[in-house]
């Protein structure tokens, strides 16, 4: 029998390195070597990705414990310190995704970089790095669903040591990180292909595209999980700001597609020096 995977990685100087932070990593770098080389395809500099991450990044993760911290206020009032403590979970990814959404429209500013191209760029990464972060949750044993008997995990032809881990509180889970895992992967993969087919989708329409997928996705995910954050009553957050995304996304796809004539495809052999909306 398969036991129960331990949270911490190692310890370095006696202090514990958890998976979760070490996934999360490794989901920021792949994104940034993805995002890197297509940069350069679509016409941009490598260094507009580093430089962008350079303030993004902590921008994001503040972002990403606020939104958490903001929706499950109450553990924090009580003992402040916590809010320090992002070791062991406690990040939202609607609000790292909402603080670079921010910051991301400065830098193009001053770069005087296209905002849909740059957002063209990353969408894909940011999608696969969602992919590879849930796995943080999984070693965490966080953001599972509810009860299910082990003979539903096994028709999944899971590997056992997911179905052990999911046998948490004495009570087998429904895996939702590898619900969203496997959701965002595929959305990766759909994204690379559609941006790839030449004269096909107008700039701006990749990031769209991620918004409307991952959106999507995510609120009916968000349904099955019993960690969610809720605004007030029975309304989660998370599925409300997906419906929120996924119907703007399509609303603004066809306004642009219906309203502009200057709108050019996703180029991939050259770039914008223009700061475009």
């Amino acid at each position: 029998m398969v036991g129960m995977v331990n949270r911490v990685a190692f310890e370095l100087f006696g202090i514990s390195i958890y998976w979760y932070a070490l996934i999360i990593v490794t989901g920021i770098l792949v994104a940034m070597w993805l995002s890197s080389r297509e940069a350069v395809r679509a016409g941009l500099k490598a260094d507009d990705v580093t430089d962008f991450m350079l303030v993004g990044l902590p921008l994001a993760l503040v972002g990403a414990r606020l939104y958490y911290i903001l929706f499950d206020l109450e553990p924090y009032l009580q003992d402040p310190i916590q809010i320090f403590n992002i070791r062991s979970g406690g990040l939202a990814i609607y609000g790292g995704l909402i603080a670079g959404g921010i910051w991301l429209f400065f830098f193009c500013r001053y770069k005087f970089i296209s905002v849909w191209t740059f957002l063209d760029i990353a969408a894909p990464s940011v999608i696969l790095a969602q992919a590879i972060g849930r796995w943080g949750n999984f070693m965490n044993h966080e953001a599972f669903g509810g009860d299910t008997t082990r003979s539903f995990l096994e028709s999944l032809h899971l590997p056992n040591f997911i179905i052990e881990n999911m046998y948490i509180d004495g009570i087998y889970r429904q895996p939702t990180f590898l619900y969203e895992s496997m959701w965002n992967l595929l959305g990766f993969i759909l994204l690379i292909l559609l941006r790839k087919r030449k004269n096909f989708l107008k700039k701006g329409e990749v990031f769209l595209g991620y918004l409307i997928w991952y959106s999507f996705g995510r609120f009916f995910i968000e349904g099955m999980r019993t960690d969610s954050l809720y605004l007030f009553s029975n309304i989660r957050v998370s599925q409300l700001l997906s419906a929120v995304l996924f119907i703007g996304a399509w609303g603004v796809l066809f306004w642009r597609r219906k309203k502009s004539q200057k709108l050019t495809y996703y180029d991939r052999t050259q770039g914008s020096d223009q700061f475009i909306i």
